[in-house]
């Protein structure tokens, strides 16, 4: 019981490890997620019966329906009840949020579709086992129904996992995600606050000089492999009503390990930066900006590569896993306001200007730099601190 107040309270954390899986373990994998793809799909049909009927469809009734099903099917029957019985609860979550934003009335665009057919070469597999599905037993991971799998453990478990996921992604890979009881590890004190503002030139520009995070362009320097990759697939694409071939699957394939490589780039980039943001910040100030609408902009492209998502996501983590305030800022007018005396100006400032001078107290400074200043004044951050001369251990401002 404790134990469990104790993992509640400090949550939890994944751990991704990759699997080298033999053909044979490679075929029950697909084997069991196709019983779990028809389970799925019967839980569409169900559900869509349901509402016509006007009954309610919940998590009770699907499980009474599993059960009929495996005893009137043997092939269902011969796959693990574990990871069938999973599907039924995902998707009865996937269910309820989306009936919740219809009733809570949001757009069409900001609202989670209903849970739909899973095609048999349109969806990825994804096996989920709770704890009494699967064990570690001489480092393979042992899975109900008999899989065994070698784990490549590139670093140990911080403790017992509760749960796995083992899943393959789109270049044919498979992983297995842990979920573990989330360790907090507290830094130093060190006295000083930083204000972080988003951008697209420099992905984060700060308060200070050393931490700013110039824009790392690895997916501009892929481009031209992904485009001869997106040629390829063009070329090789089947007609309709045809099976792909050999070379357009191997396009598809060294496509999607070219992206994989490029997202493992961003979030390493993201990663460094924000452990070493954290480890010299007591505080920091960050832009809660959200870059979905700059994917109908001009600057989609570069504003993708520089995965402003992935970085604050990155730094919000890293804050928590060491215990620093972190907080988040909304950006409405941070670059019209003053960081210093806190004017704003009568006109929103056009891209193009990229120096921010107050006509009210008269300060001249580049436009980012002026708005991760406004992070601080608007998180209740005594910008003093951003030059450390706060005494180190001094209690900081807490936010009105």
């Amino acid at each position: 019981m404790v134990a469990t107040q104790v993992a509640a309270r400090i949550g939890h954390a994944r751990f991704t490890y990759r699997l080298r899986v033999s053909s044979t373990a490679g075929e029950a994998l697909l084997a069991e997620w196709g019983r779990c793809r028809w389970v799925w799909n019967e839980c569409v049909a169900r559900s869509k019966r349901a509402y016509r009927d006007g009954e309610m469809c919940g998590p009770a009734l699907l499980d009474r329906m599993l059960t009929e099903a495996r005893a009137v099917t043997p092939w269902l029957a011969e796959g693990a009840s574990v990871p069938q019985q999973q599907v039924i609860r995902d998707f009865g979550k996937s269910r309820a949020k989306a009936l919740k934003d219809i009733k809570e009335r949001l757009s069409v665009t900001r609202r989670a579709g209903m849970p739909g057919y899973r095609k048999k070469h349109g969806s990825r597999p994804s096996l989920s086992y709770t704890r009494r599905g699967f064990r570690l037993k001489g480092g393979r991971l042992n899975l109900a129904g008999g899989i065994v799998l070698t784990v490549v453990w590139s670093r140990e478990l911080p403790a017992e996992p509760s749960s796995v996921r083992v899943y393959r992604d789109s270049a044919g890979d498979w992983y297995a995600s842990f979920v573990v009881p989330a360790e907090v590890a507290p830094l130093p004190a060190t006295g000083r606050v930083l204000g972080v503002d988003w951008g697209v030139r420099e992905t984060a520009t700060t308060t200070s000089d050393a931490h700013d995070l110039p824009h790392a362009g690895h997916g501009r320097r892929a481009q031209a492999k992904l485009s001869r990759y997106d040629r390829m697939v063009a070329r090789r694409k089947p007609k309709k009503g045809r099976a792909a071939s050999k070379g357009y699957r191997e396009a598809k394939r060294w496509r999607a390990k070219t992206c994989r490589k490029i997202a493992r780039q961003r979030q390493d980039t993201a990663r460094k930066w924000a452990k070493k943001v954290v480890r010299d910040h007591d505080a920091i100030a960050v832009e809660d900006f959200r870059p979905k609408f700059l994917a109908k902009t001009s600057m989609a492209r570069k504003a993708a590569d520089a995965a402003i998502g992935a970085t604050k996501r990155a730094l919000i983590e890293m804050g928590r896993k060491h215990a620093r305030d972190v907080r988040l800022v909304h950006p409405a007018h941070t670059t019209m306001d003053c960081g210093r005396c806190g004017a704003r100006t009568k006109h929103a400032l056009p891209l193009s200007e990229r120096t921010y001078t107050c006509t009210t107290c008269g300060t001249v400074s580049p436009r980012d730099k002026n708005s991760a200043r406004v992070m601080l004044v608007r998180a209740g951050l005594n910008p003093a601190g951003v030059e450390g001369t706060r005494p180190p251990g001094a209690l900081l401002q807490e936010a009105a």
